[in-house]
């Protein structure tokens, strides 16, 4: 039985991987051209989706990459007033670890066959048991896995939904090497986590492993044209960064320095999900994971619900190796459940984050 898999992102490689060690094989096909095509982000926090990990016989693995450190939390109102402060002790189990995203794909990639992931091949259409590729070729399958992110290809073959626009956009800037060009900066931000929320805007700073520190400044409350209409001049990324401490008004200076400090990469991102609690009737021959099924609110679920997608549809059919419908059908009742409770605790704590008073409603999420 020949399953292919539409996207090498977290999802269809943990699902690669797992049937892999289970002694079935797969084809992942990705339209970029090579694993360093493009940039694969920043940190990501990492819990339930270590079950994942541990069925893909990877666990030791992550934890030589994962930073404990990255548990760190520190939550600040905009006039400064720091709520909570949480420094992860040395010996501290990796509950919630941090880790680069490009490291955990590397991880799984390099944990497959040669050849497995065939890259430079976007998926265009499937009809009949055939892929077809935006290329003219073409390939046959069994079953058909849509691990393709958000603007998911393979989506439409089981559903009419489509991600909508949730009323946040954000920049995403950095500061470069902080520990030595911002030592002070460096210090205030710490070694895991700073947001500071507050009257419809945040700024999350992250610590990456690299030395970076990826900072992104969340609009809430706004359309999806806004960046049309915000002024922010993203072609001038000196401008931009004096547009975006305007747009920041009454802001602790502290703040506003670490704006200062960025670098040129001044990023837009618009924010779409699916709607909570998505499903669809079980079809032979085709399903979704990862963001092609569940797109969520960024509040540190996605990536562990992917995981555990991949990981879990790859114990399902390796279960069932002569009866992959019903195989499908036993993972996404699973799936459905497991990741409508994860989308609409991630709604909840979005509405949390957009509200005004959202850096005292965070601190009281923390603490219970």
């Amino acid at each position: 039985m020949t399953i292919a898999i539409v996207g090498a992102g977290l999802g269809g490689l943990a699902l690669a991987r797992v049937l892999h060690v289970n002694g079935m094989s797969a084809v992942v096909y990705e339209r970029e051209a090579s694993r360093d095509a493009r940039g694969q982000g920043g940190m990501l926090d990492i819990h339930s989706g270590q079950r994942a990990l541990r069925e893909a016989g990877l666990i030791d693995g992550f934890h030589a990459i994962a930073r404990g450190e990255g548990q760190d939390m520190r939550l600040l109102e905009p006039d400064g007033t720091l709520l909570l402060q949480e420094d992860t002790p040395d010996d501290a189990p990796l509950d919630r670890p941090e880790v680069d995203r490009a490291d955990l794909r590397d991880l799984l990639l390099d944990s497959l066959p040669e050849g497995t992931v065939r890259w430079g091949r976007t998926f265009a259409s499937a009809e009949k048991g055939l892929l077809h590729f935006a290329d003219g070729g073409s390939a046959p399958y069994d079953l058909l896995v849509g691990a393709d992110g958000a603007w998911s290809r393979v989506r439409p073959l089981l559903t009419d939904a489509r991600p909508a626009h949730m009323g946040q956009n954000v920049v995403e800037i950095g500061i470069p090497d902080i520990d030595r060009t911002h030592p002070d900066l460096a210090a205030m931000v710490g070694r895991g986590n700073y947001w500071v929320l507050g009257g419809g805007r945040s700024l999350a700073a992250q610590r990456n492993g690299d030395g970076r520190v990826r900072i992104g400044l969340s609009f809430y409350g706004t359309d999806e044209d806004w960046f049309a209409t915000s002024g922010i001049p993203f072609d001038d990324p000196a401008a931009a960064r004096a547009r975006l401490i305007d747009l920041l008004p009454g802001w602790d200076p502290r703040f506003t320095a670490l704006i200062e400090a960025c670098d040129d990469t001044v990023v837009p991102r618009v924010i779409s999900t699916l709607p909570v609690g998505l499903t669809w009737p079980s079809t032979p021959g085709v399903t979704l994971l990862g963001d092609a099924a569940h797109l969520m609110p960024p509040v540190g679920e996605g990536a562990n619900m992917a995981l555990l997608d991949g990981a879990l549809l790859g114990l399902a059919l390796a279960g069932r190796p002569d009866d992959f419908p019903a195989a499908v059908e036993e993972y996404e009742r699973e799936m459905f459940e497991r990741t409508g409770a994860a989308a609409r605790m991630s709604a909840e704590l979005q509405e949390v984050l957009m509200s005004p008073d959202a850096a005292r409603r965070m601190l009281a999420f923390f603490q219970g």
